[in-house]
């Protein structure tokens, strides 16, 4: 009698097949001669024949300008038209409704769609151009002013979602609905690591001192959805350990730890045997990735041989764990070891009431080390085959919400247009892309969609975006859905 019968909570769908008369067994064999085809287009095969840090076979599809990301997400989209969307003419219209014709009966939050009014708030900052590029960027960033000619900054990017949490989910995952993997997963799926001590996929999270209510972040934004879960991102954390369980219990050391994992290998794999469950293979290697970090990620995130021009570099706050500019730094360190992927998630960007002032401090806190992020990179001879992005969800209305003076607004969510900026491997540097209207309200060139910046960053990274894709339920699925075009005239 075949095992999983003896075992009735062990019935698997895999086990199933596997067990099944002959007629599936040619299937099996087909499998085995056209292996290749089957673990692109019908999931991943052994761990053996596919460690965690190697990456699908045939890629990257084509050269890479860019071996690694650093995606610097500003969660609660910052206002666009206050950091790089200079509109000098609202200002002789303060106060005064936004015109029906801009309008055009768009789409409103609860939050302002029973307003009576939509009084024009033109940002009370200054702006002036910057670089041989003559970008026209904020007093708010004097330090990201400084490499204005790094940059291309993207002034037309928008997207279909209006509240926060499906707007950070597409931006992240392709997707307004939970259950995706998300674009690190996609990339450490498609990629792997160059390092075999440390995951491919790292993502920190800090808070701002902006809106303290800001939205939550939900593990599911580095989570690997429907791929295996060794794809998943690693979360380090600000305080104790920076990965949860590293350190050995008390009384346990390095070689009994050693020994106990060697015995609970040999148990996942009789259970392996038994079910044929692959999510056992990734607990197997989790196990032994976890192993391996122990002795990594103190090496990691000890920053205390870096020198101190470094930390002034970054900004007083890199010498405080938790906070952007120590989670910046970290980015580079972990850059430098091979990892493929980093994600730091910055909280506070949701200026609905009191935008100048909470702006002023989160520009503060993330503006400098942004900018030293570029320069030490470009100084370490990494910034040529690394890409950095740097943006929110949506952009922010033109219009205040709730009460207006002239030092004092709130804007609402606005995903008509917004302005994300990339720098690094493979981005033609000192150009501004797209346009919008003189209110910052509507794309009137170049628009660039949520599926089109996901397609031009696997792009960088050597990969076609119609090609990664995964097998499941029947249906290959792929990050940028049936969607995406790579924006060419963004590229070096």
């Amino acid at each position: 009698m075949p095992q999983f019968f003896q075992h009735p909570t062990l019935i698997h769908r895999r086990q199933i097949i596997k067990n099944t008369g002959l007629g599936l067994g040619a299937i099996a064999l087909t499998s085995l001669m056209d292996s290749e085809r089957l673990f692109a287009e019908d999931g991943p095969v052994s761990l053996k024949s596919h460690p965690q840090h190697a990456g699908q076979p045939g890629l990257p599809h084509f050269a890479a300008k860019a071996k690694r990301v650093i995606y610097l997400f500003q969660s609660g989209a910052p206002s666009q038209m206050d950091l790089f969307d200079y509109k000098p003419m609202l200002a002789e219209r303060f106060g005064t409704d936004l015109p029906d014709s801009i309008r055009q009966g768009q789409r409103l939050t609860g939050m302002t769609a029973t307003q009576d009014r939509f009084p024009i708030a033109p940002s009370r900052f200054r702006f002036a151009q910057h670089g041989r590029s003559g970008a026209w960027i904020s007093e708010l960033m004097p330090h990201t002013a400084k490499v204005a000619d790094h940059l291309c900054l993207i002034r037309s990017m928008h997207t279909e979602a209006i509240n926060h949490d499906p707007a950070v989910t597409f931006l992240q995952t392709g997707a307004q609905l939970a259950g995706r993997p998300s674009i690190g997963s996609w990339i450490s799926y498609g990629l792997g690591s160059e390092n075999q001590d440390l995951p491919a996929f790292v993502a920190m999270v800090s808070q701002g001192s902006g809106n303290p209510a800001d939205q939550p972040l939900y593990d599911r934004l580095w989570g690997s959805g429907f791929l295996p879960t060794r794809y998943q991102g690693v979360k380090f954390r600000s305080f104790g350990d920076p990965v949860l369980y590293l350190s050995n219990p008390n009384g346990l050391d390095a070689s009994m730890r050693r020994r106990m994992l060697d015995d609970l290998k040999q148990l996942n794999r009789m259970q392996l045997g038994e079910s044929g469950d692959p999510e056992i293979e990734t607990r197997i290697a989790q196990y032994e990735m976890a192993f391996r970090m122990q002795t990594s990620v103190p090496e990691l995130t000890d920053v205390s041989q870096e020198p101190k021009h470094v930390f002034e570099m970054y900004g007083p706050d890199s010498e405080k764990p938790g906070t952007y500019a120590a989670n910046c730094l970290m980015a580079r360190r972990l850059i430098e070891r091979g990892v493929r992927f980093v994600q730091l998630f910055h909280r506070g960007w949701d200026q609905h009431v009191n935008l100048p002032k909470q702006i002023e401090g989160q520009c503060r806190d993330t503006d400098q080390p942004s900018a030293a992020l570029i320069r030490d990179l470009e100084q370490r001879g990494l910034l040529d085959d690394t890409l950095i992005v740097w943006g929110g969800e949506f952009g922010r209305t033109v219009y205040c919400q709730g009460k207006l003076t002239t030092e004092d607004y709130g804007r609402d969510h606005h995903p008509r247009c917004f302005t994300v900026w990339l720098a690094g491997g493979g981005i033609r540097s000192g150009m501004t892309y797209g346009t919008t209207d003189d209110y910052s309200y509507n794309i009137v060139q170049d628009p660039v969609h949520v599926h089109d910046l996901q397609a031009t960053i696997l792009h960088c990274l050597g990969v076609d975006h119609e090609k990664l894709h995964y097998k499941v339920q029947g249906r290959n699925f792929r990050l940028t859905d049936v969607h995406g075009t790579v924006v060419k005239g963004v590229l070096g």
